[in-house]
C-alpha cells in the first residue's frame, strides 16, 4: 500500500491529466453517439422491419474485440484520438439506440394524437411530446453505454488513445519492476472511480431534466 501511495503522489499531475483526457474522451463520444442513435431511432422507431434491422446491425459491432476494431481502423484514420472516439462511438451507440425505439415505442399513441388534435404537427409532438416522454428510456441507455466504454477506453492505449489506458499497458509492459502493479492498479481504480462518478453526474441530470410527472 505505500508503494501504491507513493506513486499516486508523485505521479499525481500525470494522473489528474490523464483522467481529465479519459473523461473527455468518453462524454465526446457520447454526445456523438447520443445524437446519433436518436436520430436512427427516429427515424425507425416506427417501423418494425427498420427497428430490427438497425439493432442488429448496432449488435454486431459488440461482437468485434476492441484490439481488432482499431487494428482495422488505424490504417483509415491513423493513430491516436481519431480512430479512438470513433471505436467508442461505434459501441455506444446499442444501447442508446435501443432504448430510443423502446422510448418512442412506448408513448401512448392517444396522447400525440390529442396533441396534433390541437394543431401541433409531427415535428412540434416529437420535440415537445415524444421525445420529453422517451428521454429516461434513452438516458438509461446512456448511462450504461457510458459505463461500457469507460472501459474500452483503456484499449485504445493500443492505438495511441488518449486516457488512463496508457498507465495501464505501461504498467504492464514492465512487471516486476518496483512500481509496476502499482501502476496499473491505480489505472485501473481511477477508471472505476471515474465511470462511478460520471454515472453520478448522468443520474443528477435525469433528475434535473425529467418531467415531474414522469419522475414521479
Amino acid at each position: 500500500m505505500d508503494t501504491l501511495w507513493n506513486f499516486v503522489v508523485d505521479h499525481r499531475g500525470q494522473l489528474l491529466t490523464d483522467s481529465y483526457l479519459h473523461v473527455s474522451a468518453v462524454v465526446q463520444s457520447m454526445l456523438i453517439a447520443t445524437a446519433v442513435a436518436v436520430a436512427i431511432g427516429i427515424a425507425v422507431h416506427r417501423s418494425p422491419w427498420g427497428a430490427a434491422l438497425s439493432t442488429a446491425l448496432a449488435s454486431i459491432v459488440l461482437t468485434v474485440p476492441s484490439f481488432a476494431l482499431l487494428g482495422l481502423l488505424i490504417p483509415v484514420l491513423g493513430l491516436g484520438v481519431r480512430p479512438t472516439v470513433v471505436a467508442l462511438v461505434l459501441y455506444a451507440l446499442l444501447p442508446i439506440l435501443r432504448n430510443t425505439i423502446i422510448g418512442l415505442s412506448g408513448v401512448d399513441p392517444a396522447v400525440s394524437d390529442a396533441a396534433r388534435g390541437v394543431g401541433m404537427n409531427r415535428l412540434r409532438v416529437l420535440v415537445g411530446i415524444e421525445l420529453p416522454l422517451a428521454w429516461p428510456s434513452i438516458l438509461a441507455g446512456m448511462r450504461v453505454s457510458t459505463q461500457m466504454i469507460m472501459g474500452i477506453l483503456a484499449m485504445a492505449a493500443y492505438a495511441k488513445g488518449p486516457g488512463l489506458g496508457n498507465l495501464i499497458f505501461s504498467g504492464l509492459a514492465r512487471l516486476g519492476s518496483p512500481t509496476a502493479v502499482p501502476q496499473a492498479l491505480t489505472g485501473t481504480v481511477l477508471i472505476i472511480v471515474l465511470a462511478l462518478l460520471l454515472d453520478a453526474v448522468l443520474a443528477g441530470v435525469g433528475r434535473l431534466t425529467t418531467p415531474r410527472g414522469i419522475r414521479d
